[in-house]
Order: C-alpha cells, then sequence, then structure tokens
C-alpha cells in the first residue's frame, strides 16, 4: 500500500495551495481518506475528511477555507486550501481508513507571514 503525497510548499498568507494524495494497493472507492497535520510540539490533528459516500468533515480551524475532494477513477483525494494563515504550517500527512489504516510520508507546508 502507498500513499504518496505532493503539493506542498512554501506560500505567503493569503495564497493557496492543492494537495494531493494518490493512493496504490488498496480499493479506494472503499476507504473513508482524510487529510491530517502536525506542527512541531503539536499533536497530529485532523484537516479534513471525505467518506466513500461523499460525506465531509472539517477541522474547526479550516472551516471555510479548506475543500476536501475525491477522484475515485484516478485514486486520488485532494485538499485545496484557500486563504491559508501562517498557523497552517505543518506537516500534512493522508491518511486511508477502512478495515485498516494507512497513512503517506507527509507533505511539508509552510505559510509566511
Amino acid at each position: 500500500v502507498q500513499l504518496v503525497e505532493s503539493g506542498g510548499g512554501l506560500v505567503q498568507a493569503g495564497g493557496s495551495l492543492r494537495l494531493s494524495c494518490a493512493a496504490s494497493g488498496i480499493i479506494f472507492s472503499l476507504y473513508t481518506m482524510g487529510w491530517y497535520r502536525q506542527a512541531p510540539g503539536n499533536e497530529r490533528e485532523l484537516v479534513a475528511a471525505i467518506t466513500v459516500g461523499g460525506s465531509t468533515n472539517y477541522g474547526d480551524s479550516v472551516k471555510g477555507r479548506f475543500q476536501i475532494s475525491r477522484d475515485n477513477a484516478k485514486n486520488t483525494v485532494y485538499l485545496q486550501m484557500n486563504s491559508l494563515k501562517p498557523e497552517d504550517t505543518a506537516v500534512y500527512y493522508c491518511n486511508a481508513h477502512s478495515w485498516y489504516n494507512y497513512w503517506g510520508q507527509g507533505t511539508q507546508v509552510t505559510v509566511s507571514s
């Protein structure tokens, strides 16, 4: 199983980034897909999740700014991040959850003030 994140980088506050996570080795359409993040000294926290049926859930700090989506034909989940703030700086991890739980290696997002 592989979850490969891409799209991270350095952006100024107020800017946007789009993260992608390409999954292989799983039946993608049967997994709830999520994005988590972890900043130095902090616990890993949920950013957004999307269920098999397309229902979404967001962390309070990103509601209205981030949008999660999935393309089952491409085995890929996306995170569109708008109006980025310095406090969004973290390593962002892709997660696949069903009977098993899988994690990607993470991608760094840095938002400068």
